[in-house]
C-alpha cells in the first residue's frame, strides 16, 4: 500500500530541516499535517533556525487542530506532540504517524496505528526515485542529530539494497 498522507512529529521535522531533507516529504507525501503541538514545539522556542524558517515557509504543510487527546493514547503519558500525532492518526487510518519517539511507536503499535521512522521515509524516497542513496541521507540525518542504533541502520540499508556484504 502506497503511503500518500502524512502526520509528523516534531524530532523527524526537526532532523529532516537540519539535514536539508524537508524537501523530500511533498514529493514523497499528496498530505502532510502538523498538529498544534507539533507546530507550537518547532516554532515557539524562539530559534531563527533551519526547522523554524522550513516549517514556516513550507507550503506543503497543514497546520492542524487536535481537539482532544484520545484517552486511549492519553493513558501513554506522552509528550503533547506525539499524543496529538497518534490521536489524529488513530482517527483517520489513512495517514501514517511519522515518530521516532520509542515510547510514542511502542503506543502505536499498541493501537494498531500505522508509524514510520524519518529512516525508513528515506528508504521509501529511494524506492520511489527521489534519491539516489539512503546510506548517505542517513549520514545527513545523523549529523543533524538523529540517533539511530547501528542495527537499525543495518535494517534500513538492507531494506534500501544497499547493504555490504
Amino acid at each position: 500500500m502506497r503511503i500518500e498522507q502524512t502526520v509528523l512529529n516534531a524530532s523527524p521535522l526537526i532532523v529532516l530541516f537540519r539535514a536539508n531533507l524537508g524537501n523530500l516529504l511533498p514529493k514523497l507525501f499528496h498530505e502532510i499535517c502538523i498538529p498544534g503541538a507539533v507546530w507550537d514545539e518547532v516554532t515557539g522556542a524562539g530559534y531563527r533556525d533551519e526547522p523554524v524558517s522550513g516549517l514556516l515557509n513550507a507550503e506543503w504543510a497543514r497546520k492542524l487542530r487536535v481537539p482532544e487527546i484520545s484517552p486511549r493514547i492519553a493513558s501513554w503519558d506522552l509528550g503533547a506532540g506525539e499524543s496529538e500525532v497518534l490521536t489524529f492518526a488513530l482517527s483517520h487510518s489513512g495517514f501514517r504517524a511519522m515518530i521516532d519517539d520509542k515510547a510514542a511507536r511502542r503506543c502505536a503499535k499498541a493501537l494498531g496505528i500505522q508509524t514510520l521512522g524519518t529512516g525508513g521515509m528515506l528508504v521509501i524516497a529511494k524506492r520511489r526515485g527521489v534519491i539516489g542513496s539512503v546510506s548517505t541521507e542517513l549520514e545527513h540525518l545523523r549529523r543533524a542529530g538523529l540517533w539511530m542504533s547501528d542495527e537499525l541502520v543495518e535494517l534500513l540499508l538492507t531494506e534500501a539494497g544497499e547493504k555490504k556484504t
